[in-house]
């Protein structure tokens, strides 16, 4: 499900059946390395959006989680674990972080399977019939993780 008027209605029917959160983790920043936070936005946001699909039903796919990449990223992390706490409060078992960017990986103690980190994969080029692919394939790494969390 996700943060669609549409999809609201389904969770306030089936509640007790979506106990996961998903929040995607988007880099924003200009300069020198704007492509690269724009191809990582990119990607996870395209993932992330097939990850719900994946998972209707169970997952609720949140708004991104946007910061400004050359901002301290511990403040960050500290906005993200209060996030946590009221996506419990109000009734999710998991909380899962994607993203692409490499920063977030200095919290993988404290995150632990709640982190799904995967390196960003340029899709701007390449054909939609291969896009899907790449994508799926992305996706099927991403499954086991989730598998793991819903576990711990």
């Amino acid at each position: 499900m996700k943060w669609l008027t549409t999809d609201i209605d389904l969770y306030l029917q089936s509640k007790e059946y979506v106990d996961t959160a998903l929040i995607p983790l988007i880099p924003i920043g200009f300069g020198d390395q704007m492509k690269n936070i724009v191809l990582q936005g990119e990607f996870i946001t395209t993932l992330s959006l097939e990850v719900e699909r994946q998972f209707k039903g169970r997952l609720f796919l949140m708004p991104s989680f946007t910061y400004w990449k050359a901002d301290s990223i511990e403040g960050e992390f500290e906005r993200i674990q209060t996030l946590k706490k009221q996506l419990l409060n109000q009734g999710m078992k998991h909380v899962l972080y994607m993203t692409s960017d490499a920063d977030w990986k200095q919290y993988e103690n404290e995150l632990g399977s709640s982190l799904l980190w995967l390196p960003a994969v340029p899709l701007e080029h390449v054909e939609n019939k291969y896009k899907q692919k790449i994508v799926t394939d992305q996706v099927q790494q991403v499954v086991p993780q989730i598998l793991n969390a819903w576990r711990n």
